[in-house]
């Protein structure tokens, strides 16, 4: 009974069950878990945007959001058609989300990536949404980014190593070229709907700060994941199940490329509106906690949290740590491969009963088969996503009798 207080599946979407599968709905919904930390006396945001920024956790981020989601039954604001993201590196539009035109302002959750546009964003989602996105340290970042769009970015692959791009980025970066290269300078900037390629005046960079302040509830620091975790539990009134997470979209450390220090320094500068803006959100989510939590709760329920996935990671996996791509050995669990990154996945235990192997899966299937499930949820009668992959669920009825396997 270890995880079965994790979700609890509605059934406003599961009407077309037969009299089997709709016992066993009946039973996940009767399921009780008491809490590490008793549930918050508030009522939980429902409608909420997450601004998906790149190589910053967010993947991570995406699959609990995905997660509460399902427990909640709420309408997710999906990329329409046969796409995994909201029109990026466009700026967003409504129209990017399958059925806008039907569902109009009525989504209650969006979370894949896209380029912020606030006023199509709120042609899609309730007044009363909540705003929140997270960002990354741009040090740690460009060495990611570097390696995971490799073969993607002319910036990038005409390079030997990021060493050798940040020692001369403009020998690699053209300007003319910046749609292929958004990933090679201020892509945390790019994301949030601005100009990555803009110079670094003050009166400038302090204006869409002040931006971002007012179109953002909250700003997450990948850096600090577990207390970012918390602080999102408390401003959303979440159970701290709701961001029980494992890490997704993480890379084998084999493919990390040391940085020198005068390359760490080059980021900086090359990089200046993506480290002005961290330096910001750094010490307003440090104020927040200050304000709100207190660093002894933080460190309490930070306990409380890993304590929690320490027990997740012990029930579900089979080696209690990611595995390399060629090690996953169910494909419908195997991640999105890029670049020269090796995108490690998970293998899960085979010894687990159906009700806890799902709660497994929903905890490390990829951010691209989850979205693909997703839609067929929510649009059954239009055409799934192809994937090219083998699916955990095509149909809410398949994920109610999952076979024992892994």
């Amino acid at each position: 009974m270890l995880l079965s207080g994790f979700f609890h599946v509605k059934d406003k979407d599961y009407r077309i069950f037969n009299s089997q599968e709709d016992q066993t709905v009946t039973f996940l919904q009767n399921l009780k878990q008491p809490l590490l930390t008793p549930p918050t006396p508030c009522p939980a945001k429902k409608n909420v945007m997450f601004l998906k920024t790149h190589k910053t956790a967010s993947s991570t981020v995406l699959n609990i959001m995905f997660r509460f989601a399902e427990r909640y039954n709420l309408t997710v604001a999906l990329p329409a058609g046969q796409l995994f993201h909201l029109g990026y590196p466009r700026n967003f539009m409504a129209h990017f989300v399958e059925d806008f035109e039907a569902i109009g302002q009525n989504y209650n959750i969006m979370c894949n990536h896209l380029r912020f546009n606030p006023s199509e964003v709120q042609k899609v989602m309730a007044p009363n949404t909540f705003y929140f996105s997270i960002l990354r340290n741009p040090i740690p970042l460009m060495e990611s980014s570097y390696i995971y769009f490799k073969n993607n970015v002319p910036a990038f692959r005409n390079s030997k190593d990021v060493n050798e791009f940040l020692a001369s980025p403009t020998r690699y970066y053209h300007p003319a070229d910046y749609r292929q290269n958004i990933q090679a300078r201020n892509m945390m900037w790019f994301d949030f709907g601005y100009d990555n390629n803009a110079e670094d005046d003050t009166k400038y960079t302090q204006a869409i700060l002040e931006e971002i302040e007012q179109n953002f509830h909250l700003i997450l620091i990948a850096d600090y994941f577990d207390e970012s975790m918390i602080l999102l539990k408390h401003t959303l009134c979440w159970d701290l199940d709701d961001v029980i997470y494992f890490k997704l979209n993480s890379r084998s450390q084999d493919t990390v490329q040391t940085l020198t220090p005068e390359s760490e320094e080059r980021i900086k500068a090359w990089c200046s509106l993506d480290w002005k803006l961290y330096l910001h959100f750094n010490q307003s989510f440090w104020r927040r906690i200050e304000e709100t939590i207190g660093l002894e709760v933080l460190e309490k329920e930070v306990d409380h949290l890993r304590t929690r996935q320490k027990e997740l990671t012990e029930t579900c996996l089979l080696e209690q740590e990611p595995v390399g791509k060629d090690h996953i050995r169910n494909k419908a669990l195997q991640p999105y491969q890029s670049g020269a990154a090796n995108i490690l996945g998970y293998n899960l235990r085979q010894d687990l009963d159906n009700r806890t192997l799902r709660t497994c899966q929903r905890m490390v299937i990829p951010e691209l088969q989850y979205t693909s499930y997703l839609y067929t949820v929510q649009h059954p009668h239009k055409k799934g996503k192809e994937l090219g992959l083998p699916l955990l669920w095509t149909r809410p009825q398949e994920r109610m009798q999952l076979p024992n396997t892994n």
